[in-house]
């Protein structure tokens, strides 16, 4: 069956291009963003099988291969994968040898420093409700929202999946029982707190997996979704019972397979109405009452006229398998220099003979000689070429090892503020730029639960009462006794005792509002 897209009245999509946004659009899409998240977690596959290719993985003693090695040339691995890891799927180059591979992640802990600069403190929310117990309120449910969705963790999520992708999306699905409330409670405004806290804490926040989204976007304007599709596989609580030519192979080869069933799932989402279909089939639909798409799109750092903002893996990924391929150069060389050899001419039996301490040699041959050769030798050249890439790598990130917290060297004195922030100066200010995309993020998910609440009759809110701030904690250790005396000197020159407060990182009450 096809897609059944006349509910979709409030903005027709043409059925012809779904097909093609799912069938062809999504591989290339998937292919893409896959690749990007391989670099990243760079995930293991083991090798056991008998094939040449598996067999020349087998002679390092090593039974796995990882994902950044289809960044390395055939001269080191062997082998010519396929660019999309997955299962290992290669075939072996006659005549060449599996060298020493050797794989330095330098992607994976630059992107995780960055999210934890972001997001490694708890964020703080405030309400612009011009009345005190209004702002208690709201900031008491948005922060009821947020924790039943993970709390920090959810931002931390956020954080790395829009530096690995480029952008993240957070899908802001309410619960059944709210729907229920809207159609049945216009007329009740005054649900206790504690009720509105309850029915906010069902609210989910979804953050979806770049490789499924599939927005369609305004032809007019690239910043306007009008409709929002998702498209992946999801694997059920259920067993195949279809005894497949290929869960034969694999049990007669003694692997395991997995033989859950799997369905094709695709959503299309408006701002009026949504479907679900699986396998093309259509299984569930319903009527979308808010007036908006519930879909907030978070670019990692801002790219003007792409739907994707800059991703931090991307520009990374031809650096790190330079690295890769160097480093692997030099274990090679290690390996074969590392121990010597000799080379024995006019003795007899000299290839059993064993090499030790107090071991002698006689032999009657005059021209005999024992040569010896090998032994590691300086490449000052190689370690200057392996430190320049670092230094590359540190550059188009904005992540020193700094800060992670390596110290090579001496950095002079690192006590005062100021010589910490001219130490992260490239990374304080990428994340000043990723604190803008962010935030209004965060904002417009806070308006989005909020104007739900409202809609369901559970919880009053004009407009203006929607907006928040967002607070982002330093990410740089501070002196707890200049912080307070600045707060102090603050709140003399007449700054609200809530500002300041919030500044420090204390909730605020009703009571303080007041």
């Amino acid at each position: 069956m096809g897609f059944e897209l006349d509910a979709f009245s409030d903005a027709r999509i043409d059925a012809d291009f779904l097909e093609w946004l799912v069938d062809v659009h999504s591989a290339s899409i998937h292919r893409h963003f896959s690749r990007l998240w391989d670099y990243y977690a760079n995930p293991t596959v083991e090798v056991t099988g008998a094939t040449a290719a598996e067999r020349k993985v087998g002679q390092t003693g090593r039974s796995y291969v990882q994902a950044q090695e289809a960044g390395l040339p055939f001269r080191i691995t062997g082998v010519a994968r396929q660019a999309q890891f997955g299962a290992f799927d290669a075939r072996a180059i006659k005549d060449i040898q599996r060298k020493e591979v050797v794989i330095e992640n330098d992607i994976a802990w630059r992107v995780n420093a960055a999210a934890d600069f972001l997001f490694g403190k708890p964020i703080s929310i405030a309400s612009k409700a011009p009345d005190g117990r209004r702002r208690s309120e709201i900031e008491a449910i948005l922060r009821a929202v947020f924790a039943a969705n993970g709390g920090l963790g959810f931002f931390q999520d956020m954080a790395v999946l829009g530096s690995v992708y480029g952008f993240v999306d957070c899908f802001v699905r309410p619960p059944s029982t709210l729907l229920d409330q809207h159609f049945t409670s216009h007329s009740n405004r005054t649900c206790p707190l504690a009720t509105v806290l309850q029915l906010a804490q069902a609210i989910g926040l979804e953050l979806i997996e770049a490789p499924r989204a599939l927005p369609v976007l305004d032809e007019d304007d690239y910043r306007v979704i009008t409709h929002y599709v998702q498209h992946f596989c999801q694997k059920k609580n259920t067993v195949n019972r279809k005894n497949s030519f290929l869960s034969r192979l694999l049990a007669t080869s003694g692997q395991r397979s997995d033989t859950r069933q799997v369905v094709t799932v695709t959503e299309i989402t408006s701002a009026q109405y949504w479907q679900r279909y699986e396998d093309k089939e259509l299984v569930a639909e319903g009527s979308m009452p808010w007036g908006f798409l519930p879909v907030v799109h978070i670019q990692n750092i801002a790219q003007p006229y792409y739907y994707e903002g800059v991703s931090d893996v991307e520009p990374l990924i031809p650096l790190q398998d330079e690295l890769n391929t160097r480093l692997s150069d030099r274990a090679n060389r290690i390996t074969f220099q590392s121990f010597k050899m000799y080379l024995g001419k006019g003795i007899e039996g000299f290839e059993d003979k064993p090499i030790a301490p107090g071991r002698m040699w006689c032999t009657d041959n005059p021209e005999a000689s024992i040569q010896e050769f090998g032994g590691d030798a300086a490449a000052p050249s190689e370690s200057s070429h392996i430190a320049e890439i670092r230094e590359a790598l540190d550059k188009a990130s904005g992540v020193t090892p700094v800060v992670a917290g390596v110290l090579k060297d001496k950095l002079g004195n690192l006590t005062s503020a100021v010589a910490l922030r001219l130490t992260f100066m490239g990374m304080l200010s990428k994340n000043e730029r990723k604190r803008h995309t962010y935030s209004e993020g965060v904002r417009q998910i806070c308006r989005m639960v909020l104007s739900m609440l409202d809609t369901a009759g559970i919880y009053a809110s004009s407009e203006d009462e929607r907006d928040v701030e967002v607070v982002f904690a330093s990410p740089l250790p501070e002196n707890v006794v200049e912080k307070l005396q600045e707060a102090q000197i603050k709140r003399d020159l007449g700054v609200p005792t809530e500002q300041v407060l919030r500044e420090l990182g204390y909730e605020t009450t009703a009571e303080q509002n007041t």
